[in-house]
């Protein structure tokens, strides 16, 4: 694990294990602020950087990509023995092929750090074919700030690690929003019209988490559904946030099949996007908060553990549905639900013994507001009910994704 530091000089151990054999690149994506630089740094501190959102620097070698290979080549033999570093390599896509050149010719290996790959895949830009691993950045996880868990702040905070520690996060969250997810967006190229993507913020903010309606949320925002299609998809290729498709495989009953939701990738910019704020954990809203927060947490698990799960969340026609399903290719799917209660009462495991039943799965779980641990046991199988917190521990500790 490697520290870092946020704003009040917090420290942090990240849970990232990025073990690069010798000579090898890799590239690093996560969001704006996660904490990527600060990681590298600290991992790294003997590597050369090369910072591009010094605009000078950006500016250089937009004019000339050339002058990007002439630098490395001029570093000491000493200096090559280890990786250099690139931040924010999507903002000069064209240095790609340079580095493929220092890569395969002068002995240099790379970590290419950035907020997104979009404009470079968009634009035919090498991406050194298969040469450099790809790891993923996010804000905190469970591990990494357990001695300081609070929902509260996990909720009007969020995880970006210089929010979660502030007392007063409206404002640092209001301009998150601000300078990233529009001005930077725009700055990137991405849209055009700032106006009509910052009302798409807005309505997405209050359809997070659900099934995504494009016609409605077209409607809504007064633009056409093909561009709220491309917009949801800047924002998950700029790493804001992510699909959650449905589970599909075959069953007897009709079932949702084609119809994504959608989560930002920080609990706090949701809701400081959909203008909510919170004293005491009750309520729909803090239970969306709660089943976003768990989504967050199992996505960034799989990922950083490079495990071949998927997530994704099953309904049926009728409206049965179950919050989340981990599933790989093979084997039997793993039944998540999420519910804001203190007491789950049997009518609440209905919908859970459905699906069970239907897929043949022996254990679901349900995490709550409950202050212990306990198993409901019945003919197919077995629901565990688990304490916010203790699921994370058993999560983290490998004891559901077996």
């Amino acid at each position: 694990m490697i520290s870092s530091k946020d704003e009040k000089n917090i420290m942090y151990l990240r849970y990232l294990k990025m073990d690069l054999p010798i000579k090898q690149s890799a590239f690093l994506w996560g969001a704006r602020k996660t904490g990527k630089s600060t990681y590298l740094r600290l991992k790294y501190p003997y590597s050369k950087r090369f910072d591009l959102l010094d605009s000078m620097l950006e500016q250089k070698f937009l004019k000339s990509p050339w002058e990007f290979r002439e630098e490395v080549l001029k570093l000491t033999e000493d200096e090559f023995k280890h990786p250099i570093i690139v931040d924010e390599v999507q903002k000069v896509p064209s240095i790609m092929d340079e580095i493929h050149w220092l890569i395969e010719n002068s002995g240099a290996y790379f970590i290419l750090c950035g907020s997104s790959a979009r404009k470079m895949r968009r634009s035919g830009v090498n991406l050194l074919g298969g040469r450099a691993y790809g790891y993923k950045f996010f804000p905190l996880v469970y591990p990494e700030f357990k001695e300081d868990f609070d929902l509260l702040k996990i909720f009007n905070n969020g995880l970006i690690p210089s929010h979660y520690s502030l007392s007063s996060p409206k404002k640092i969250l209001q301009a998150y929003i601000r300078d990233y997810l529009s001005l930077e967006v725009k700055a990137e190229s991405l849209v055009r019209n700032l106006v009509g993507f910052n009302r798409f913020l807005d309505a997405v903010a209050f359809c997070h988490g659900e099934m995504i309606n494009y016609s409605n949320i077209a409607r809504e925002v007064g633009i056409d559904a093909t561009t709220v299609k491309e917009y949801f998809q800047i924002l998950e290729d700029t790493l804001i946030g992510y699909f959650v498709y449905p589970y599909r495989k075959v069953a007897n009953r009709r079932i949702i099949s084609f119809v994504p939701k959608f989560y930002f990738f920080d609990v706090g910019i949701a809701n400081r996007l959909a203008s909510n704020s919170f004293d005491i954990i009750k309520g729909i809203e803090a239970g969306k908060s709660l089943e976003h927060y768990i989504f967050l947490e199992l996505y960034s698990y799989v990922n950083l553990n490079d495990l071949d799960y998927k997530i994704s969340y099953w309904r049926t026609h009728t409206g049965i549905e179950v919050d989340f399903v981990a599933h790989l290719k093979k084997g039997l799917p793993i039944p998540i639900e999420v519910k804001i209660s203190e007491t789950i009462h049997k009518t609440e495991f209905k919908n859970m013994k459905i699906f069970m039943k239907e897929y043949g799965v022996k254990t679901g779980y349900i995490i709550c507001m409950c202050d212990r641990a306990r198993r409901h046991v019945f003919e197919e199988g077995e629901i565990i009910i688990y304490p916010v917190r203790e699921f994370l521990e058993d999560l983290w500790a490998g004891k559901i994704f077996k």
